[in-house]
């Protein structure tokens, strides 16, 4: 399988996901901001970092370049897509998953590892984990805050994630911090699974959601 890592003016995780595809067992191959075609890509994750500097607002100016309209293609033909961090305020963006990620509660880049809620294995990124399950990963943003207005569709169809369990280092709504589409194909999340691939780094939790794909 051939995985799409997007890459845009910013974005420093490229190669952590790419690693991490790898290990999965399939074929990372990395993708400008300025392609349009991806029909090729079995499915596609956008990393984290910080798109163009994160000027206006994270991800907004990511969100109106010509890859987007390929993700949006490949989205049409459900084909999995994954959002990481600056990925996953990107898709909140350009409205493929409910909600936006805004400026954290205490407004300061938050850098940890974080204990998580499974909210759903429907998902092929979360299907290895059963629903409450704990796992570990590690998050870090400056705008991580979940935020939507429509949060009783959210439970209803089964669009939440994954929440922060214990204390909520956000302030997201109802400590969500992981949400998908109605089909469960696009998962936007917040924390990193790339960084918790492998138990050297003090967690592998991260690596199914990569096993998703296949």
């Amino acid at each position: 399988m051939k995985i799409g890592v997007i890459r845009f003016p910013g974005t420093n995780c490229d190669r952590d996901v790419a690693k991490a595809i790898e290990l999965a067992g399939m074929t990372p191959e990395y993708i400008w901001w300025s392609e349009e075609k991806l029909t090729d890509y079995d499915g596609i994750v956008i990393p984290g970092g910080f798109s163009y500097g994160d000027y206006l607002r994270a991800g907004a100016m990511a969100s109106i370049t010509p890859v987007i309209d390929g993700i949006k293609e490949l989205v049409k033909e459900e084909k999995p897509v994954l959002g990481i961090c600056n990925g996953a305020q990107i898709l909140g963006e350009i409205g493929l998953v409910p909600g936006i990620f805004i400026t954290n509660e205490y407004p300061k880049f938050n850098c940890e590892w974080v204990e998580l809620k499974v909210g759903t294995s429907r998902t092929p990124f979360t299907k290895a984990f059963k629903k409450d399950q704990i796992i570990r990963l590690p998050i870090a943003h400056a705008e991580g805050r979940f935020y939507t207005e429509n949060m009783d569709l959210l439970k209803d169809q089964d669009q939440i994630v994954l929440q922060f369990e214990g204390k909520n280092p956000n302030g997201s709504m109802e400590a969500i911090t992981s949400v998908c589409d109605e089909s469960g194909l696009v998962c936007a999340m917040m924390p990193h699974p790339e960084r918790a691939c492998e138990e050297l780094f003090g967690s592998d939790d991260g690596l199914n959601f990569f096993k998703g794909f296949l």
